[in-house]
């Protein structure tokens, strides 16, 4: 059996379940991984976001998400270490990043850059909590879209 490296062992431990988290936080993992896996995934998750939020917002959200993963993979001081989409346990860099998406959602401006600070370079930070912002909102609407009119995501939040 190989040894996992620093970089599976610090960010990919697992931490939780995906299940204990809010829906926004589960959003933010489930969109994170489906957005890890490729363009087809990428597609699915542009689909999700037009279908719920219409030919305006959902496009919006892509973008943000998008943007997100780009400044993650760009200035990150790691890559963000990720489970697959059906596991259902939440690794740390996971859990980091739900946290990171539902404060930013929240308006919990000071704690989005500290935790920006610790996913990618501090110039960076600002940037990626607007973006964070933009999107945790857009699952938040989606959250709430999906209980009053009792219309289910097409990807299940719950994983490996």
């Amino acid at each position: 059996m190989t040894e996992p490296s620093a970089h599976t062992r610090r960010g990919g431990a697992p931490v939780g379940y995906v299940t204990e988290l809010d829906a926004v936080g589960a959003g933010a993992v489930m969109y994170l991984r489906m957005w890890s896996d490729g363009p087809e995934a990428q597609a699915l998750a542009d689909r999700d976001f037009a279908m719920h939020l219409g030919p305006q917002q959902g496009p919006v959200t892509t973008r943000a998400l998008d943007q997100i993963m780009d400044i993650c993979a760009r200035y990150g001081r790691r890559p963000l270490m990720r489970h697959s989409l059906d596991c259902k346990c939440l690794g740390g860099d996971e859990s980091c990043f739900a946290t990171f998406v539902s404060s930013a959602c929240e308006g919990d401006r000071e704690d989005a850059l500290l935790i920006a600070m610790n996913i990618v370079r501090a110039d960076m930070a600002p940037q990626l909590a607007d973006l964070a912002q933009t999107f945790g909102l857009a699952l938040k609407r989606i959250s709430l879209l999906s209980r009053t009119t009792g219309r289910k995501h097409n990807a299940q939040p719950t994983l490996h």
